[in-house]
C-alpha cells in the first residue's frame, strides 16, 4: 500500500474533486490518496463522492482555518 498526496489549496470547486477523480484512477487497490484542501463545498463534496464510488475515507479532519485533509483508499 503506497499514500499519495494532492494538493488543491487555492482551487474552488469543483476543481478539488475532478483532481481527485483522475488522481485515484491512477493508484493500485489499497493505495490512500490524501486531498488537501481550502473549499468549504469540498467538506462535503469529496466525502460524497468517497462513499459513490465505493472508496473507504480513513481520515478526515480540520488543520486549520478554512483548510481541510481527507484520506481515501482505493478500493
Amino acid at each position: 500500500m503506497a499514500q499519495y498526496v494532492l494538493e488543491t489549496d487555492g482551487q474552488v470547486c469543483p476543481f478539488p474533486l475532478v483532481e481527485a477523480g483522475d488522481a485515484i484512477l491512477k493508484l493500485d487497490l489499497g493505495d490512500e490518496l490524501t486531498i488537501n484542501f481550502d473549499c468549504t463545498q469540498a467538506t462535503d463534496a469529496l466525502p460524497r463522492w468517497a462513499a459513490e464510488n465505493g472508496y473507504p475515507v480513513t481520515h478526515f479532519d480540520r488543520v486549520g482555518d478554512a483548510h481541510w485533509t481527507i484520506t481515501v483508499q482505493k478500493a
